[in-house]
């Protein structure tokens, strides 16, 4: 009886052993980095860190140019609130102070002639400044009429 099952155990034994060189050779497989999940993990964490390192890139660009952004909105306020000064400061002259013509009215094609009426539109009024009127509405003539 004990030879029996001394020959049972050595079988065991020896199947044991075929089944660890089995799995062995197939984890050996499945780690491998060419062709097995090892290769995988590897070619995504290549990937993972090159997309670090894109996103990384990106947010600095993007940081520079909200400042450079901020910079350029800051100068173009300043720009027009310089215009907005001068705007005002023309509406504030005197037709008096503007300097005269030196070509005759009567000379220039595109002015009202004298006995012609007003027109009755004028550009909307804004605070602070008198009513201005429109240069295409007032100061063209019909191409049909003779030029004097």
């Amino acid at each position: 009886m004990t030879l029996i099952s001394d020959i049972l155990l050595i079988a065991g034994a020896l199947g044991v052993a075929f089944y660890c060189v089995v799995l062995s050779r197939r984890l050996t497989r499945f780690t491998d980095l060419e062709k097995g999940v090892g290769g995988a993990i590897a070619v995504l964490s290549a990937q993972v860190d090159d997309m670090t390192r894109t996103l990384k890139s990106a947010q600095a660009q993007a940081s520079d140019s909200g400042g450079s952004l901020a910079d350029l909105t800051a100068r173009a306020e300043d720009v027009a609130r310089r215009l907005e000064l001068h705007v005002a400061a023309l509406h504030d002259l005197d037709e008096a102070d503007a300097p005269a013509a030196t070509t005759p009215a009567s000379h220039i094609a595109f002015r009202r002639p004298e006995h012609a009426p007003p027109p009755s539109h004028t550009a909307p009024v804004t605070l602070g400044s008198r009513p201005t009127k429109s240069f295409f509405a007032s100061n063209r003539q019909d191409i049909s009429e003779p030029v004097q």
